[in-house]
């Protein structure tokens, strides 16, 4: 939930603003698995590192729980493949988190913020 917040915002040229965005665009398209539900990244990137390297060093790649996976085009999202559950979401994050650590002695943190856990 986002309650409030300040842009700070310069002019610029249309054209190159448009460039800008759709390749920025197209990099999303190629990396991020857009064509299922998620919550977007699920573990920020460690100093000098990323949590999706990391998580597909682990062996962690595609791994699911009920309809939650990680996803396979990239390693810090977990995708909804249909029917999954927060607690499915949940579980496979805090397996993501104990491979990792198992793995490569690597804490990872969550980037999301988990409200109502029980």
């Amino acid at each position: 939930m986002i309650t409030g917040c300040t842009l700070r915002m310069t002019r610029g040229r249309p054209r190159a603003m448009r460039r800008a965005m759709d390749e920025w665009m197209a990099k999303r398209r190629r990396n991020q698995p857009l064509s299922l539900p998620s919550a977007g990244c699920v573990f920020k990137n460690p100093a000098g590192d990323s949590a999706r390297r990391l998580i597909g060093l682990a062996g962690l790649r595609g791994k699911k729980i009920g309809g939650a996976q990680v996803s396979a085009k990239h390693a810090n999202f977990i995708v909804n493949r249909g029917g999954a559950t927060a607690r499915d979401v949940l579980a496979l994050a805090r397996l993501v988190q104990a491979g990792v650590a198992r793995e490569l002695g690597i804490e990872l943190v969550p980037e999301v913020r988990l409200v109502g856990e029980r």
